[in-house]
C-alpha cells in the first residue's frame, strides 16, 4: 500500500526551495560587490579625489580639504569606494533578483520588465552624472563666492563625502521619475490625461522635495526641481505613445 505524503509537507517543499534560491543570488550579489570593492580598493584615494575635483577646482590656490577626526582619511575613501562598488554592481545585483522572480512572470510582463529595468538602470547612472557634472559645478562655485570675504573655506572630507553622496541619490532617484510615471499609466492606475491636469500640483511638488533633499538654497533646489518636472513630461510622453499602441493593436483585432 503507498503512502501519500503530507500535503503540509509538500506545500513546504516548493517554500525551501525557493528560500535556497533566494540565498542563493543574495550571496551572488554580495560576492559580486565585494570583488568589485576589492578591485577597487587601491584605488580608493585616486576616487575621493575625483569626487572631490568638482569643489577642489574652484578652491583659492595654496587651500585644501581636512580632515577633522583622526580616521576620516582612512574611513571616507573606503566608505566612497564601498558605494562605488554597490553602484558598480547594480546591473549584476538586479540581474539576480531578475531571475529570480522572472520564472513566475508572463511572457508578456517578461518582454516589458527588461526594458523597464535596463531604463531604470541608466537613468539612475545618467542622474548621479547629470549631478557630478553639471549640478557639483555650478553649486560649488555658488557656496564658495557668496561666503563673507577673509573666511578660508577648508572642507572636511567627511562631510563633503556625505554631502555628494546625498545628492547623487536623490538625483539618482529623481532620474527615476519617468518610470515611476509611466508604470502608474501602464497600470491604470491613473491616466494620462489626469496626470496632466495635475502638473501645477508637480511643479510645486518638485519644488517642495528639491527643499527637502537639497541645501537649502534656490540654486540647488531649481537644479534638481526643473530636470524632476521635465522627467515627468518624459514619462507623460511615453504613457501617450503607449496608450496610441494599445488602441491600434485593439482596432487591429477588431477588424
Amino acid at each position: 500500500m503507498s503512502k501519500t505524503g503530507d500535503p503540509q509537507e509538500q506545500n513546504q517543499a516548493p517554500l525551501i526551495e525557493h528560500l535556497i534560491e533566494l540565498r542563493s543570488r543574495l550571496m551572488r550579489a554580495v560576492i559580486a560587490i565585494l570583488v568589485i570593492f576589492l578591485g577597487l580598493y587601491a584605488f580608493a584615494n585616486d576616487i575621493y579625489l575625483f569626487v572631490a575635483q568638482p569643489l577642489m577646482a574652484l578652491l583659492p590656490e595654496g587651500s585644501q580639504m581636512i580632515a577633522t577626526e583622526v580616521a576620516s582619511p582612512f574611513l571616507a575613501p573606503f566608505k566612497l569606494t564601498l558605494v562605488v562598488a554597490v553602484f558598480a554592481a547594480v546591473p549584476y545585483v538586479l540581474h539576480q533578483a531578475w531571475a529570480f522572480v522572472a520564472p513566475g512572470l508572463y511572457d508578456n510582463e517578461k518582454a516589458l520588465a527588461l526594458p523597464i529595468l535596463a531604463s531604470s538602470i541608466a537613468l539612475f547612472y545618467g542622474g548621479a552624472a547629470f549631478a557630478y557634472y553639471v549640478v557639483f559645478p555650478l553649486l560649488f562655485q555658488f557656496f564658495t563666492q557668496t561666503g563673507p570675504e577673509n573666511i578660508a573655506v577648508m572642507t572636511d572630507i567627511n562631510q563633503y563625502l556625505n554631502f555628494v553622496l546625498k545628492l547623487f541619490f536623490a538625483f539618482g532617484v529623481a532620474f527615476e521619475i519617468p518610470i515611476a510615471t509611466f508604470l502608474l499609466i501602464l497600470s491604470g492606475a491613473t491616466t494620462v490625461e489626469s496626470l496632466s491636469k495635475k502638473r501645477p500640483y508637480v511643479v510645486l511638488g518638485c519644488f517642495v522635495i528639491g527643499m527637502l533633499l537639497t541645501p537649502p538654497d534656490v540654486v540647488s533646489q531649481s537644479l534638481l526641481a526643473v530636470p524632476m518636472y521635465l522627467l515627468y513630461e518624459v514619462g507623460l510622453l511615453f504613457g501617450r505613445l503607449v496608450r496610441r499602441k494599445r488602441e491600434k493593436d485593439e482596432e487591429d483585432e477588431e477588424e
